[in-house]
């Protein structure tokens, strides 16, 4: 029997001025940065895969969603954030931020493309 997931969470990303929704599941994807990349492949995007290390996956959470406490490993992205310039209080990792509810209605946008 084939297990049918509901796409319940929804992530609002802004990207050249267009606005896009995306629906997913918790376990679709690894992490926030795994699904940005397969739904909009962008060049050098995520260049480190996921260890939170290149700072290529920068977005801003533009919205009042709390993903503060959603973290793989606050460690590498604090240092990696520390390192660069066009940091704001709303920026993140993509690759940091893991996939669940509590992304419901998260809006983002990428730092630069």
């Amino acid at each position: 029997m084939k297990v049918r997931h509901v796409f319940d969470i929804h992530i609002i990303v802004f990207l050249q001025n267009e606005k896009h929704t995306i629906l997913t599941y918790q376990g679709e994807y690894r992490n926030l940065m795994a699904l940005l990349n397969d739904k909009f492949y962008i060049d050098d995007f995520g260049e480190c895969k996921g260890i939170g290390r290149c700072g290529t996956c920068h977005i801003h959470i533009l919205n009042n969603i709390d993903v503060a406490s959603n973290k793989a490993n606050a460690s590498n992205e604090n240092a990696t954030l520390g390192k660069m310039n066009c940091v704001q209080w709303n920026s993140r990792l993509a690759c940091q931020i893991m996939i669940d509810k509590s992304l419901d209605g998260v809006q983002i946008e990428f730092e630069t493309i």
